[in-house]
């Protein structure tokens, strides 16, 4: 990667920040860094040294647009390499792997991962560290009881973003 670069796109969850770092391969484009939402905990700002450079992202405005319509239920976007510890890449990985319209507790992924009992804590801190709102989909893991627990974005986003993939849980 050279130079960082971002774009803002506006979505139902409001403006969204993308950062990524051009990349210098033969594929060109973009590796996704960070999609930040508005108000989001740990939100990327941008810095004086990034460059607005929206036609870099076109691949991935376009992914998150048909996302938001209902027509895409995986993203395909490079993420930039290296970006957490081992256990978040970890988690991270099983969060990816959680498919549209459902959902999974956060001692599911602690089975997962092999990090059961107190683990889970660390878990849901890894998740909550996650760069990758909406594309890398930490809103579908939910309490153990079907409760909506804590998203960086807020949990009204997260309840909206369930509802968009129809994975709602039941009220108890």
């Amino acid at each position: 990667m050279t130079a960082t670069v971002y774009t803002r796109v506006d979505s139902p969850l409001g403006e969204l920040l993308l950062v990524g770092g051009e990349r210098a391969d033969a594929a060109g484009g973009v590796a996704l860094a960070s999609l930040s939402l508005p108000e989001q905990k740990g939100a990327a700002v941008v810095r004086e040294d990034w460059r607005h450079a929206p036609e870099a992202f076109t691949s991935i405005t376009g992914q998150l647009a048909d996302y938001f319509e209902g027509r895409l239920t995986r993203f395909d976007i490079p993420y930039a390499d290296r970006v957490g510890t081992e256990f978040q890449q970890r988690v991270w990985k099983a969060v990816d792997a959680i498919p549209y319209g459902q959902t999974v507790s956060y001692g599911q992924i602690a089975a997962q991962v092999g990090s059961l009992g107190a683990g889970v804590r660390a878990v849901g801190t890894a998740i909550g560290r996650n760069p990758l709102l909406v594309v890398r989909p930490c809103h579908r893991v939910i309490g153990a009881d079907g409760a909506l627990r804590g998203y960086a974005g807020g949990v009204g986003r997260k309840e909206q973003l369930l509802g968009l993939e129809g994975a709602l849980p039941a009220p108890r």
